[in-house]
C-alpha cells in the first residue's frame, strides 16, 4: 500500500563537497581575513609609535606636526596653521615625515 524510499547519501560526492567548501574558508581566510588583520596590526603599532614633532595627517584630512600626546586618555594635539587641536590617537592616518624628507 505505501512504498517507502529510502534516500542514501552518495559515498565520495560528499566528501568532493566538504572538501570543497574546507578549500573555499582556506581561501577567503588567506585573501580576506589575514591580510585584514596585518594591517589592523599595523596601524594599531603606528599609533602607539607615535611621537612628538612627526607630521601628520588626521582621518579628516588636517595636516600638522604633533605638538604634544597624552599617553593617559589617548590624546594628541596637533600644531596646524590655524593653532592647535586636539584629537584622538586613533584620528591620526598617515605619517607625513618620510614624505618631507624624501623631497
Amino acid at each position: 500500500m505505501f512504498k517507502v524510499f529510502f534516500l542514501q547519501a552518495g559515498g565520495f560526492g560528499d566528501q568532493k563537497g566538504m572538501i570543497f567548501m574546507f578549500g573555499a574558508l582556506v581561501v577567503m581566510y588567506v585573501f580576506l581575513i589575514l591580510p585584514q588583520k596585518r594591517k589592523a596590526k599595523k596601524e594599531k603599532q603606528f599609533r602607539t609609535e607615535l611621537k612628538k614633532g612627526i607630521k601628520v595627517v588626521t582621518t579628516s584630512g588636517i595636516h600638522g606636526k604633533i605638538a604634544e600626546i597624552n599617553d593617559t586618555n589617548n590624546t594628541v594635539v596637533i600644531e596646524t596653521g590655524a593653532g592647535k587641536i586636539k584629537f584622538e590617537r586613533a584620528a591620526i592616518s598617515m605619517d607625513l615625515t618620510q614624505r618631507y624628507l624624501d623631497k
